[in-house]
């Protein structure tokens, strides 16, 4: 566990252990709960394909493409939980390879007209 006060910046880095030398990381989605086993039922999206659903999420240069860093304000679940856990999706795609979701960035998806 990492103990935080509320709204205490919390700066996060994700590393992919990998021999290829030719990938780079990409943070895709996060998601908090207060329950380490159940991310769906009570959840708070800080980021969502690529882009940040809360205020304070932030995406950090990196010295190194397999090293993906990311922060964002601690916050708690209506006080009534005392844990608050973090469940975020990777994407992992070849260096250099601007087709690949980890260089799109943000992506919003819009719903279609359903007219004929």
């Amino acid at each position: 566990p990492y103990y935080v006060d509320m709204n205490q910046n919390l700066f996060l880095q994700a590393s992919l252990h990998s021999s290829d030398q030719n990938l780079t990381v990409f943070v895709d989605t996060c998601v908090a709960s207060p329950n380490s086993s159940d991310f769906r039922t009570l959840v708070y999206e800080l980021s969502k394909s690529g882009c940040a659903s809360d205020s304070t999420y932030a995406v950090f240069p990196s010295p190194r493409r397999d090293v993906a860093r990311f922060g964002f304000n601690s916050f708690s679940f209506m006080n009534r939980f005392p844990s608050v856990f973090l469940q975020c999706e990777l994407v992992v795609c070849r260096y250099h390879d601007y087709s690949s979701r980890c260089y799109q960035g943000c992506v919003s998806r819009f719903k279609r007209n359903a007219d004929s």
